[in-house]
């Protein structure tokens, strides 16, 4: 990955973690609806896209879910954002300069932008951010926890202050940590804010309906000049894909966040739709609750694990639409190796692992899991993975917003929650596997991987960043409070009618730059 603005040092600790691996059937690069393609695009009009579950909390503080992220990016500018390569360029933050020490960044802000509610986006908002996001009860405390200091130099400089070298910092930015809210908006509403987002984007909050759609309108005072070109964006809530599929192709929706695997192939000859299928920077897998029986016990988790056939889930759930998985880390990550590769299965050798527990003759587990067939279809593979070693899973159907409560909580026993992916490896696994974390829903700890995961975010050497990765997998594919099945492609549905679309590597939509014919 390059930085566009900053220091050099800053891309050689990022470099290479965002090569996206392009699979599309379509590729937006060279798609005629596609930015670039040198004809004008028509203002006005209403984009609707579809989200396959409703966004539980609107306000980056908070968020813990991808459906917020995909409604953050249209009301809610960063620092610094990511392009079509995966490259961090300027956002709000125009340009910006780091110490040799690496451990203070220096920003110079864009001018004259405002809130949606009026007022400015100025230094003094840049350090409310920070600070509120550094705060104990945000789910973004982890990810600035290097911070140390924020000073606002002038009225549109801020400087950063790191206790220690921190590799991911400008990544971090690129997301919810580097979302700028209006600081008068908390004031006014506090913990309801999330239910009022007020940010700088080029769409507004105007109303939700909960479980059913999210409707913005465009910022007529958006800093960039000419956009959006939009005048409203319509977010409907649509669970199963398949429906989604049905209302792209009527029309009733422009864009679909999920795409039904089996129909890629179709697509192809549809002379209305067009399919993205791209390489994401995520995975999917089980959190295992190691505070309470069953899976207190480190071979019943090894057990599990040895049970799951990776192939056969991405081969008829997925269509090939992703990849086996065995670690956090991707293909297009530079910590991606062997830790990536699982065994395959293997029922004699998971019954000793359930012997040695002195549970020869199995047990039983309730699995919670999301509401999609996706997801229904994934849990009952589960279930007759594990039946030939004699391990009975009840499957418990759960809404997305509660399962991430019952999550946070450790009121599961295994819950099937993924990870969306991050350009930078330690924000795939540092908060799902370090003591405390806010996404160590196991209640997962070992002081040797907080130990190895600590020094790997400030070591300056990618080399030597990812021999630490290697490190800490060998500890946790050994303890396994977390089992991972695959790394999913980021599948998008594009009606023919929009225009402007580019596919960026963190596989959110952006709408600043879609029109409609």
């Amino acid at each position: 990955m390059k930085i566009k603005q900053g220091k050099i040092a800053l891309s050689i600790l990022l470099a290479g973690s965002l090569l996206a691996a392009g699979c599309g059937d379509k590729p937006a690069a060279s798609d005629p609806k596609s930015e670039g393609s040198g004809t004008a695009q028509k203002t006005g009009g209403t984009l609707s896209i579809s989200l396959d579950s409703d966004p539980p909390k609107l306000d980056p503080f908070s968020s813990t879910a991808l459906v917020d992220r995909m409604v953050f990016q249209s009301i809610f500018d960063k620092l610094v954002d990511l392009d079509e390569k995966g490259d961090i360029i300027p956002m709000l933050a125009e340009k910006w300069d780091v110490s040799p020490d690496q451990k203070s960044y220096t920003f110079t802000l864009k001018q004259g932008v405002k809130f949606h509610d009026g007022t400015d986006f100025n230094a003094e908002a840049v350090k409310f951010n920070f600070e509120r996001n550094m705060d104990k009860a945000s789910n973004r405390k982890n990810e600035l926890n290097s911070v140390e200091k924020v000073t606002v130099s002038d009225p549109y400089t801020v400087k950063v202050d790191l206790s220690q070298p921190y590799a991911p910092f400008l990544s971090v930015l690129t997301d919810r940590a580097g979302m700028m809210v209006s600081p008068a908006g908390v004031e006014k509403y506090g913990e309801d804010f999330l239910n009022h987002p007020i940010g700088t984007g080029p769409f507004v909050y105007k109303e939700r309906q909960k479980g059913s759609s999210i409707t913005l309108e465009k910022n007529a005072n958006y800093w960039q000049k000419g956009l959006p070109y939009l005048d409203k964006v319509e977010y409907k809530i649509m669970n199963d894909a398949n429906v989604a599929l049905m209302n792209l192709k009527s029309g009733q929706v422009d864009i679909t966040n999920k795409f039904p695997f089996k129909e890629i192939e179709n697509a192809k000859n549809d002379t209305k739709i067009s399919v993205i299928n791209e390489s994401g920077q995520g995975y999917q897998g089980l959190h295992l609750n190691t505070t309470k029986a069953p899976f207190d016990v480190k071979e019943l988790r090894q057990a599990v694990d040895l049970l799951i056939d990776r192939d056969a889930i991405v081969k008829v759930v997925l269509s090939g639409a992703g990849s086996p998985a065995h670690s956090p880390f991707a293909k297009s990550q530079f910590a991606y190796g062997d830790s990536d590769k699982s065994e395959q299965p293997n029922v004699d050798k998971a019954k000793e692992l359930l012997k040695k527990a002195g549970k020869e003759s199995g047990f039983t587990f309730t699995l919670k899991i999301g509401t999609s067939p996706t997801n229904q279809q994934v849990g009952q593979m589960i279930q007759n993975m594990m039946k030939p070693a004699g391990i009975t899973v009840n499957l418990e159907k759960v809404e997305f917003g509660t399962m991430l409560e019952q999550a946070k909580t450790a009121n599961y026993e295994a819950v099937a929650i993924g990870w969306s992916g991050r350009p930078d490896p330690d924000l795939n696994i540092y908060d799902f596997a370090v003591t405390g974390s806010s996404n160590n829903y196991p209640r997962y700890s070992n002081k040797e991987v907080d130990r190895i995961l600590g020094e790997a975010r400030v070591e300056g050497d990618q080399a030597k960043r990812k021999a630490k990765y290697d490190e800490a997998m060998r500890i946790l594919n050994d303890e396994v409070p977390y089992i991972y099945f695959y790394h999913d492609h980021n599948v998008f549905g594009l009606s023919n009618s929009v225009e402007g679309f580019t596919y960026v590597p963190d596989g959110l939509i952006r709408t600043v730059k879609l029109s409609k014919k």
